[in-house]
This record gives C-alpha cells, structure tokens and sequence, in this order.
C-alpha cells in the first residue's frame, strides 16, 4: 500500500510546536498504531520534513507514522534531543487530543541509527516516567555505543562512517557527561522497558551493538524479536552507509513490523 504523506506542525508539545511529517498507512482503520519516528544521521543530520523510507514502511504496515523534527530544537545534543523527543512522545500519548488515532491505538517510539540511540532512551525514560504509556519500541541498527568498541564496528571505514559516527558521538556528548540515557547500552537497569523489535544485517557495523542490546534486553525479561537481514540487502544504506546493489529491506521491515503490531495487539506484554 502506498501511504498518505502530509506535514503538519505539532502545536502543543511542551517542548514547543514541532514540524513533522506523518505517514499513513491506507489501511490503518480504526485504533490505528501510532509511531514517534526519529531519524537517523550520526546526530549530525537536521533536514526538515524529507522522505523518510523507513517511516513509510512501517506505515505500510497499517500504522501512522509521526516522523517528528526533534533536531531543530535540539541540536542533535544530549540531553536536549531526549528531552524534546520524550516531550513529543507525551504529547502522542494523549491520542484523542492530537487527533491522531483513539484510546485504542497502541503507541510506539522507533528509529534508525542514531535515531534509534534516541528511540531507545525514549523507551527507558518512558518506563522511568510514563508507565505502560509505551507499547513498544522498534529499533533499527540504533548507534548504542560511544566507545565504538565492538567487532563489526571495524567495517564501519568500508562503508564511510567511522568518521561521520566519531564526529556524531563527539557532539552529541558535547553537552557534558555520558548518561545511561544517552548511550543505552551502557544502562545498568534496562528491566521494565517496552517490549522491542530489532533489525540489523550481516554486513551492518551495527550489528554487534544492535544484537548485543538485544541479548541484554532479553535478559533482563524483556520480550525481543531480532531480525537480522542477510549481507547485500542494501541495509546500510538506510543511514547513509555506502551499499552496493538496490535496498532489498523494505518488504522485511514492513512485514516483520507488522507481525509484531499482531502480536502486541493480542498480547500488549511480550514479558
């Protein structure tokens, strides 16, 4: 299905009116999900309102798909594109008010890269502050670690981004300090967090930090279902990566996207 694009301007966020685009999928129906999309970019990234391929896969999947601005207020700078992110999720969460969705719709925070590092403090300070608000969260090779220590990092020089995520992380932290908020998978206490769903591929740099929150995720009692995508897919290209071939990921992401709505909806708890 091809879903509906429009942009509007969030008025009422606390934070302050937030532009964004919103994805809808032709058939969302009645009590559709609702998704706080936050784009990748090695928190360098600040475009305004362009097509975002993997808000309208999950669209496709029957959801609305809010693709929200959190860099404009923010600078892409810990704690502030946190603070302006869970501030939209909030006002999301009050479904009647926005006009988007009904109290039946299930909520849900997703992103990409460095977007998905935001998604994933999102979830965490949800738990901390708005219990059972967050349905679930859906994480896509979310930038997680600042050390950039991990085994498939070293890929990263191959497909251009080790120095675009080293100058990412430097300002992002540029705020001051390291917050369990700001880089997740360093986050002592992840129990009670929303149930998750991950993808990341064979030849992704992400890979081992995506499987590895993943795993710690699953340990500590939370429901998980990991996707990882084969090598030549085109997966990197979704934050930027060079990938040789055509992306090969979207029929996946939908699908998959889709499964776990199904699964969320009959049982809202995967724990």
């Amino acid at each position: 299905m091809v879903p509906e694009v429009k942009d509007m301007v969030l008025e009422k966020v606390a934070s302050g009116p937030v532009s964004a685009r919103v994805y809808m999928g032709a058939d969302y129906g009645k009590g559709p999900p609702i998704v706080l999309y936050l784009h990748g970019g090695a928190f360098l990234d600040s475009r305004q309102n362009v097509d975002r391929p993997v808000a309208r896969c999950l669209a496709a999947a029957g959801a609305i798909v809010v693709a929200a601005d959190y860099s404009t207020l923010s600078d892409n700078v810990f704690p502030r594109a946190l603070e302006v992110s869970f501030s939209i999720l909030s006002y999301l969460a009050n479904k009647p008010r926005t006009g988007l969705g009904d109290r039946k719709s299930l909520l849900f925070v997703a992103g990409e890269e460095s977007g998905g590092n935001v998604a994933a403090g999102v979830a965490l300070k949800a738990r901390d502050q708005m219990p059972d608000a967050l349905d679930g969260q859906i994480l896509l090779s979310p930038l997680l670690d600042p050390f950039m220590g991990t085994s498939s990092i070293r890929k990263a020089e191959v497909i251009g981004m080790r120095q675009r995520w080293t100058e990412g992380w430097s300002h992002y932290l540029s705020g001051g300090g390291c917050h369990p908020y700001a880089a997740p998978c360093l986050c002592s206490r992840i129990s009670g967090v929303a149930p998750a769903l991950m993808f990341t591929a064979e030849d992704d740099p992400l890979r081992d930090e995506t499987l590895g929150y993943a795993a710690r995720l699953k340990k500590a009692g939370v429901g998980v279902r990991q996707h990882v995508l084969p090598a030549g897919a085109g997966w990197p290209s979704i934050y930027g990566g060079k990938s040789e071939g055509s992306p090969e990921w979207q029929e996946n992401v939908s699908r998959q996207f889709g499964s776990f709505l199904q699964e969320m909806s009959v049982q809202p708890q995967l724990h």
